[in-house]
């Protein structure tokens, strides 16, 4: 069963405050998108990797992955049509070539969808969301149980407080079924823009969506704050 996994990494990421956009800011000398790319091929359950970048930054993403089994294409202007141009290359509607080997005898039957900026995913995280996949789930994603107390708040006064103990803080990869996968954006049209996940758009076909745990070091980097912590633990690691 080939995995191929898809890397939106075309947005600005302004609130990192760089001089670069967010995927290609060093972590530790090394671009956030390569170690979010390395996690992925290091669970040795990805076959393939597609990353989207911004148009003007082609020629220097496909350097940083050469010899390896990365395909490089200019994103959109949203996450989500990043992640539609993607499988439309998975599916070779793209244009170009399939690469030979296990991903390249037509579309992929699992999915992976990664945000470039979690560049510490642990291998095993990633592996574990596709076995569950395998395991005949359409929709994977992994979730953390939250330690804050929630509350509802309208115009700055608090409204209520929320019941935690049924809400998940919900990281990636994301995983599905890629017939699953592709029938969400063809439903969701231009509507999907206003998605904030991918799995929010299978919720929508009325697929059930499975969590798996997820683990504290699959965190976001948005933040210099971000930045700095992912720092700290890659030098005590």
């Amino acid at each position: 069963m080939s995995v191929a996994a898809v890397v939106p990494a075309a947005g600005s990421g302004t609130r990192l405050g760089a001089a670069l956009p967010k995927a290609f800011v060093p972590l530790a000398g090394v671009p956030i998108v390569v170690r979010a790319v390395g996690g992925l091929l290091d669970s040795g359950a990805v076959d393939e990797v597609v990353v989207a970048v911004p148009g003007d930054l082609l020629d220097r993403a496909r350097e940083l992955f050469v010899g390896r089994p990365v395909r490089v294409l200019a994103g959109g202007g949203e996450r989500t049509a990043s992640v539609r141009l993607a499988l439309e290359l998975l599916c070779g509607s793209h244009g170009g070539e399939r690469p030979s080997g296990p991903a390249g005898d037509g579309p992929p039957e699992v999915v992976l969808v990664h945000d470039a900026a979690r560049p510490l995913t642990p291998p095993a995280l990633i592996a574990s969301v596709v076995a569950a996949v395998r395991a005949g789930h359409p929709a994977v994603v992994p979730a953390l149980p939250l330690a804050d107390t929630v509350k509802q708040v309208c115009e700055g006064a608090v409204e209520r407080t929320v019941d935690r103990s049924e809400l998940r803080a919900v990281q990636t990869p994301q995983g599905f079924a890629y017939e699953t996968l592709r029938r969400a954006y063809e439903k969701a049209g231009d509507s999907g823009d206003t998605a904030t996940d991918d799995a929010g758009l299978v919720e929508r076909l009325g697929e059930p969506v499975v969590t798996v745990p997820g683990d504290p070091a699959a965190f976001k980097v948005t933040t210099a704050w971000d930045l700095r912590i992912a720092e700290l633990l890659l030098e005590g690691s």
